[in-house]
């Protein structure tokens, strides 16, 4: 297992652009990648969806395959990780996702993280005639999936027979290039399911919520590594969250308003403004700064943004200062 050593990382999530047309999508994407990797971001990812989601967008609006995505951009990139923030074990058999995964891996020359959770978007799962399923039942797909991709990426040969899946005598070849294959990136805030399978079989977790929320989630996966005799330095923590810098607060404030409609954060329900506050970092370099430290401070060992304005290269290139700074 091969923790990723993740400090700051941008998701892309929208692929709906001002004056850019569906057939320029993907320059401008991977416009944004080499632009994130030339300003010091260590990590790319995409969501692993077929419509766009609720609070982001209409479920009309562009949307790429995240594999096939990401295994552009790897050509388009040299030194940024590229995976899925998270991929839903729900859409894809697991022996297909680790063959999948481990080209990403190859083509990238052992770049590929394997960002994986248990799916929760019902529609997609319902108009693509994908079995939704319970909550527990997704729980138990995604930890079947993980002991098959485990083993394809080391073994010659996987045989497995569980509640829900079965390979027998598969290969993989070629091999991931990581060795022990792309490290595994569990995404997800649940305290006694995916925390437990962090510390079970993760290289990597992603949460989510502000400064507090995190401390107490990092607790509670030093106690499952403690009950299973895992070492919890070796696990890179990360949260995700919305990134809006400003060269000045105004500026910041600005931008927020205009993702939020034109309103402000005090004009916005008790509940949205909770939401707000502990999804979102807003403010010039040093405002940034001190909420990116407060959030290492809880536990984490990095970060993973996305941004409205990432349509904007200059927006990106300035994230990637600010954050490299508080990095140093």
């Amino acid at each position: 297992m091969t923790n990723p050593n993740i400090r700051f990382g941008l998701q892309i999530p929208l692929f709906t652009f001002p004056d850019v047309a569906p057939g320029d999508l993907f320059e401008r994407v991977s416009d944004i990648a080499v632009t994130a990797e030339d300003s010091g971001f260590d990590s790319v990812f995409v969501m692993d969806h077929f419509y766009q989601l609720p609070g982001l967008g209409r479920p009309e609006e562009n949307m790429f395959e995240a594999y096939t995505l990401l295994s552009a951009l790897a050509a388009c990139t040299h030194t940024v990780r590229l995976g899925c923030m998270v991929g839903g074990m729900t859409y894809r058999n697991p022996a297909f996702l680790a063959k999948t995964v481990t080209c990403l891996d190859v083509i990238s020359k052992g770049r590929a993280i394997w960002g994986i959770g248990a799916g929760w978007f019902e529609q997609e799962h319902q108009d693509y005639n994908f079995e939704f399923g319970s909550f527990t039942d997704r729980f138990e797909k995604l930890e079947e999936g993980l002991q098959i991709a485990k083993s394809m990426f080391v073994n010659d040969t996987t045989t497995f027979e569980g509640k829900w899946f079965k390979v027998t005598n598969a290969f993989n070849v070629p091999k991931p290039v990581q060795a022990g294959g792309p490290p595994i990136l569990i995404g997800g805030s649940g305290e006694k399911k995916t925390l437990r399978m962090v510390a079970q079989y993760g290289d990597a977790c992603n949460v989510f919520g502000d400064a507090t929320h995190v401390r107490h989630l990092m607790g509670v996966l030093d106690e499952h590594c403690a009950r299973l005799g895992r070492n919890p330095a070796d696990i890179c923590r990360t949260r995700l969250g919305t990134l809006i810098v400003g060269r000045t607060m105004e500026e910041a404030q600005a931008k927020l308003s205009a993702r939020l409609g034109g309103a402000t954060i005090d004009q916005l329900p008790a509940d949205m403004q909770a939401r707000v506050k502990g999804m979102f970092l807003v403010g010039d370099a040093d405002e940034v700064g001190a909420k990116v430290q407060e959030l290492l401070d809880a536990g984490l060992d990095g970060i993973v943004v996305n941004m409205p304005d990432a349509y904007d290269l200059e927006a990106v290139a300035l994230a990637g200062s600010v954050l490299s700074t508080v990095f140093a």
